[in-house]
């Protein structure tokens, strides 16, 4: 039996024996390695066990990263709303002609720059033009009919004051006739009552033969001329005031006329006037749209969408080509309904742009009406039955602050991703 330590029963790992060395001298001999026992880890080549400890600190390590990564999201999360449903948002001008007409030049091409003012198309003027002329020849006329129509005013003002006044001297003069012929008629009365009395005495001193037939025909023929008078001058005072009666009638109806003749001509005047302003405010627009026959720019912007070219016959707002402002533009970030719990107007917010790779700082500046769902051609009808509950989102407009680098080169369309600041 050979000299080697027989492993403890008990112990927890085998003891190797030592190797054993040949009779004759030679190199010695391995002894067979042991089979480990079920559940223990088997030796290397060398006789060592693997060490687990480096295992385990390894194990330790990447939990320590995903817990760190797990409450470093969870923190981002509370702070900061992003999405990457949003994009470049800026207003797009249809341009348009306010006029009918030939086109005679087109100065732009799609993709072009322009400024604000900048002719861009041209119409043939000669229709416009031959307007502007007739207008102008309207407003000369009206001029002309005022400057007739306005001294007929002043004359008849002057008129119907001159006729008022000479139907009160008129109906004046006829109550100094009717007095007047009242006195004669009563100084005739008298006479006659006088004369009559006469010849009454007369008769009975004819009839005693104490006067002479001679006195008793003179007495008859003085009542006679008395009466007579009488006659004459009750005639004549029923004439006056016949003529008292038609000069009061005078005065009234030119007291009533005289002002209705007034305001008709003054009425007459004021209408010349209005279509004096006709006039002038159709000149004025034939004057505008001489102006109209060169379609220029209303902002600036980029050209796009051109569909015009010379010699096409336009119509009044047909669309001739599009103008995309390159100014005052924003963002639209369309956020889901539970990502707005927290988000206020005024937030700052950090846009990315995918196409430049760089960042833009801006700030929430108003959310949208309404879910963009509900904008849509068919909006959900929730009441048919079919509803099925799915997460809205909702657009927030995002102001880029101005005076930042590379905002010119932004392009409405291009896909952002903005983070919005919650705190």
């Amino acid at each position: 039996m050979d000299d080697q330590t027989t492993p403890a029963l008990d112990s927890p790992h085998p003891v190797h024996p030592a190797p054993a060395v040949r009779a004759n001298g030679g190199s010695p001999v391995r002894a067979p390695r042991p089979t480990p026992r079920e559940g223990e880890p088997a030796a290397d080549e060398s006789g060592t066990l693997p060490r687990r400890p480096y295992r385990r600190a390894l194990v330790a390590i990447l939990v320590l990263v995903a817990l760190s990564g797990g409450i470093a999201y969870w923190l981002y999360a509370r702070t900061y709303e992003d999405t990457d449903d949003a994009a470049v948002d800026g207003d797009i001008v249809a341009v348009s002609s306010r006029v009918v007409g030939s086109v005679t030049a087109v100065h732009v091409v799609d993709n072009q720059a322009v400024k604000k003012g900048e002719v861009l198309v041209e119409l043939d003027p000669t229709d416009l033009e031959v307007a502007v002329a007739r207008a102008r020849a309207a407003v000369a006329q009206a001029q002309a009919e005022i400057a007739s129509d306005q001294p007929t005013v002043a004359i008849t003002r002057v008129t119907s004051r001159s006729a008022v006044q000479q139907a009160r001297a008129d109906l004046e003069s006829a109550r100094a006739d009717v007095d007047a012929s009242q006195r004669s008629l009563d100084e005739a009365g008298a006479k006659e009552r006088l004369a009559r009395s006469q010849l009454a005495r007369a008769k009975e001193l004819l009839a005693g033969q104490s006067m002479s037939q001679e006195d008793y025909d003179a007495r008859a023929t003085a009542y006679d001329i008395a009466v007579a008078a009488v006659l004459s001058a009750q005639r004549q005072l029923d004439g006056r005031e016949a003529r008292l009666r038609a000069s009061e009638s005078r005065l009234h109806e030119a007291e009533q006329t005289a002002p209705g003749q007034l305001a008709s001509r003054e009425a007459l005047v004021e209408a010349r006037r209005a279509n004096l302003e006709l006039a002038q405010a159709e000149l004025h627009q034939a004057e505008l749209n001489l102006s109209y026959a060169k379609v220029a720019a209303p902002a600036d912007g980029i050209i796009g969408r051109k569909s015009v070219n010379p010699g096409e016959r336009i119509q009044v707002g047909q669309e001739l080509m599009a103008l995309t402002r390159t100014s005052g533009l924003w963002v639209t970030a369309n956020f889901r309904e539970t990502q707005l719990r927290r988000m206020r107007l005024g937030q700052p917010a950090i846009v990315h742009v995918d196409a430049l790779g760089k960042d833009f700082r801006g700030r929430v500046e108003s959310f949208g009406g309404a879910t963009g769902s509900m904008y849509s051609l068919l909006p959900p009808e929730n009441a048919s039955g079919n509803y099925v509950k799915v997460v809205q989102r909702i657009p927030v407009r995002i102001a880029l602050e101005p005076g930042q680098s590379g905002l010119d080169r932004l392009r409405p369309g291009m896909s952002v991703e903005p983070k919005v600041s919650l705190r």
